[in-house]
């Protein structure tokens, strides 16, 4: 039985659903799985490393350990950078009240219809909503990262038996994903470096700049502009617009919120449009399109650790996709690079 191009694609869209309905419903056991895979991705040539020089239990250990270390400052960094702002939502909330009691009468006073309604449906109280709902999710990523290291540790144990065995296989398939998993583990570790510099450069210039405009939390806005900008478009929107709605509240004055956003949408501008394109060139060339796709997709299966690990998952596959020919034009497709002149 002959099965037509357009029902291959129908159960091609069907089989994506069911896939993606079995990654959200599993996200407890799929996303530090892959997260893991991630980690011994970016760490195994370190432990490779250091193990042809001392023994291969201690290099395990010690790239595990220090591994750990990194996962351990970020999350706490994230974590305490978040909770103070929580924290100052919290205690600035009858602010936060007063203040848009005040841009509604300011309305009126100029004959704007409806906004003592708006006045009305405002209530600081779910400000202190959403920043106890910031807190309890900080607590979840905590175990999550605790369940993703026990993974990272179990398998870096065998990563070097999984390889022996994809090139005893001796098949072409098996060689060809063999290729691609090493190809991908060179492109994640390239992604993580820039974006890890891109990162750096954009937490200390929020930081200077909220220093030299006297804005609160200055160093919490920049440790969360840090973190937040591995996460691609939707990280650096909320560094930006979150600093913003503080310096409204704090300064009170239009000019003072529009320098506010309009700098540091120039810091994540020149950094994430023009810094890392430069220091990655073609090697990782990915549409921007389907970078905003994997950022909502991932995050729309496993909140934010989904939107952090959407991109990477995107150049892994498009990097297996082109070790095999029939999967090379959808790379090529994904890929955002022009059709080289015929």
């Amino acid at each position: 039985m002959t099965v037509d191009s357009g029902t291959r694609i129908l159960l091609g869209l069907c089989a994506s659903v069911l896939v993606a309905a079995a990654l959200q419903a599993g996200q407890s056991i799929f996303a530090p799985i892959v997260f893991a895979l991630f980690v011994i991705a970016l760490v195994w040539p370190v432990q490779r490393a250091v193990q042809a020089r001392i023994p291969a239990g201690l290099a395990l250990i010690g790239t595990i350990l220090v591994a750990c270390a990194v996962v351990a400052v970020m999350v706490l960094s994230i974590a305490w950078a978040f909770g103070r702002v929580a924290q100052w939502v919290i205690a600035n909330a009858g602010q936060f009240q007063a203040l848009y009691a005040a841009k509604v009468a300011w309305l009126e006073a100029r004959g704007v219809e409806g906004a003592g309604v708006l006045a009305e449906q405002f209530d600081s109280r779910w400000l202190v909503r959403v920043a106890q709902g910031v807190l309890a999710q900080l607590q979840g990523v905590i175990s999550f990262v605790v369940v993703t290291a026990v993974f990272v540790i179990l398998g870096l144990l065998e990563v070097r038996q999984v390889g022996s065995q994809l090139e005893r296989m001796g098949k072409p398939a098996a060689q060809r994903v063999l290729a691609g998993l090493a190809a991908s583990a060179s492109k994640l570790r390239v992604y993580m470096m820039v974006r890890s510099l891109a990162s750096i450069l954009t937490g200390l210039l929020v930081w200077a700049f909220a220093r030299y405009m006297g804005l609160d939390l200055a160093a919490e806005w920049g440790v969360i502009a840090f973190v937040l900008n591995y996460i691609p478009f939707i990280g650096p929107l909320v560094a930006t617009v979150f600093p913003t709605l503080v310096g409204l509240l704090q300064f009170g004055s239009w000019q003072a919120v529009v320098t506010i956003f309009a700098v540091l949408q120039v810091i994540q501008f020149l950094i994430g449009s023009y810094l890392e394109p430069r220091l990655t060139g073609n090697y990782l060339a990915v549409s921007p399109f389907m970078v905003l796709v994997a950022v909502f997709l991932g995050a729309f299966l496993w909140g934010i650790p989904g939107a952090f690990i959407g991109v990477p998952v995107l150049i892994a596959a498009l990097t297996l996709c082109e070790q095999f020919e029939g999967g090379r034009w959808v790379s090529d497709l994904l890929s955002g690079r022009a059709a080289p002149a015929e």
